[in-house]
Order: C-alpha cells, then structure tokens, then sequence
C-alpha cells in the first residue's frame, strides 16, 4: 500500500520545467560603427608591425599637429617612425577593392567609383607641417609610405613598390618588411647613419611636444575631414579642369579604359583620346 501511494505522489508532481537560455537580440551595426570596428583592426595590425622594429627606433602614433595650409589648420599623422637614417611618416588606408591611381593624379579611385585625395599629396602635406617642428639639416630624411590593407588591391604606378623610391606604397601585413629593406639600402649608400640616438630622441620629443591631446580640437579637425573626404568622394568633376559633369559623362569615362579611371567633361576627352 505504501509503494502505491509513493508511486501516485511521483506521478502527480510537476516535473521542474528546463531553465531555457535566451540569447540577448543581436543589435545590427551601423556603417559607422563596421568602418570603426575595420578600423581598429587594421590599427592593430599596424602596431603589430611597428613591434617588430628594432627597439632602439621610435615611433609615435595618432599625432595632431598645427598646420596652417590644412583646412582644418593641423595635420593628423597616423605614424611616425625614426630610425638612424630615415623618418618614415606612415598614411594608413582602410579602403576595399581595386585602387587606381599615379604620381600625376591628385585623385585616386576605389573601384572605379569612389575618389579619395592622392595619398601622397596628403603625406606630402603630413611631412611639410612635421618638418617645421625640426631642424633643417633634418628635413631630406622624410620617407613617405601609405599603408593598405589586404581587402585593396593596387593598380598604381610601379614606382610605388619599388624600395629605391622615397614614396612606397605597401600592405599593412608587410609594413616592417619594407622600412627593414629601406634602412638596408640606406645603409650600403650611406657607411655613417645620419642620426645618432640622441639625434632621434630629439627629434621624438619635438615631435611630441607639438602633439596636440585636446579632444575639442579633434573632434572638430575629424569633422572637417570627413567633411572635405565626402564632398571629394560624391562629387564629379573633371580631372583636367575640375569643371563638374553629367552623371551620364561619369559613367562613359569610368567604363572606358583609355581614361585609366580618371573623369573628363566633354573637351578634354577629346585631348586625351588624342
């Protein structure tokens, strides 16, 4: 009797329901935030290379400098590294797809579409505001690179990535490898570095010293530039003469391989057909 009752008391209690595990809802980013999130990533990468070189060198990131020629009045430089016998001044890139592009240009395209400013000129712009803040018998040690991740793909002028030139064009992943091989060729034409360390650690603390941490004063110089960088991206206009066209004109130049890329009105088609 007691082993029935034992049995019906199992039978009517309610079996412990399961905890269920409910996953907060995924919130969808924004681009802003995908380009952020990009961003860091290929920030982190850069560091990761800069690691790699020599301790005895420095470097310096993010810096922002006065600068009376940019139309936010500074210069935002991504990285600066000194070694005994250069001062490469590093422009990163987060760009996606085919970039076109040459020394002739002050526009580049991404993809055939989008513009975006000559990272040279814009370097050029970094390493003029950084020079003013150093001695003159310093200003000839300028190395320009421009970084890209590997989602881009370069269809520029070859010069780019030869090590002879001052102007190098690389990928995030092989940034040490090309200031290495750079130094390198530095060091057979030259027997002496140019700096000594207490050259280089002037040199890093001038550069330092101009640095500029106010958060006012970057955060409007990032709304200016961004500002410009949409302005030079949505609009089109004549390589030549900067005389705006057609949407129809836009799309005739940009399938025409002749034009390599490049936007012409209506004359200067004539002239480059020529």
């Amino acid at each position: 009797m007691l082993l029935f009752l034992n049995f019906l008391k199992k039978k009517s209690e309610p079996k412990p329901k399961q905890a269920t595990s409910i996953s907060p809802p995924k919130l969808k980013r924004t681009n802003e935030q995908i380009a952020t999130r990009k961003g860091e990533l290929g920030e982190y990468k850069i560091d990761i290379q800069l690691d790699q070189l020599p301790k005895s060198y420095r470097h310096l990131s993010d810096l922002l400098i006065p600068n009376p020629k940019a139309k936010s009045g500074y210069s935002q430089i991504d990285h600066v590294v000194i070694t005994p016998y250069a001062i490469f001044t590093i422009e990163t890139k987060n760009y996606q797809g085919t970039i076109y592009g040459g020394k002739d240009r002050s526009t580049w395209l991404v993809n055939g579409k989008f513009k975006m400013m000559n990272p040279f000129i814009q370097n050029y712009g970094h390493i003029k505001a950084l020079s003013s803040f150093i001695d003159e018998r310093y200003h000839d040690l300028f190395i320009s690179i421009v970084s890209f991740t590997k989602r881009s793909t370069f269809k520029v002028d070859l010069d780019y990535r030869k090590i002879a030139s001052n102007e190098l064009i690389v990928y995030d992943i092989e940034l040490s490898e090309f200031i290495h091989r750079k130094e390198s060729v530095l060091k057979i034409q030259h027997t002496e570095p140019y700096l000594n360390e207490s050259d280089m650690s002037s040199i890093y603390q001038d550069f330092l010293n101009a640095n500029i941490n106010d958060l006012k004063v970057r955060e409007e110089h990032k709304r200016v530039l961004n500002e410009t960088e949409q302005k030079t991206s949505s609009r089109s206009t004549c390589a030549v003469c900067n005389k705006p066209v057609s949407d129809k004109v836009r799309a005739y130049c940009l399938a025409k391989h002749t034009f390599k890329g490049e936007i012409y009105c209506y004359e200067h088609q004539k002239t480059i057909n020529k």
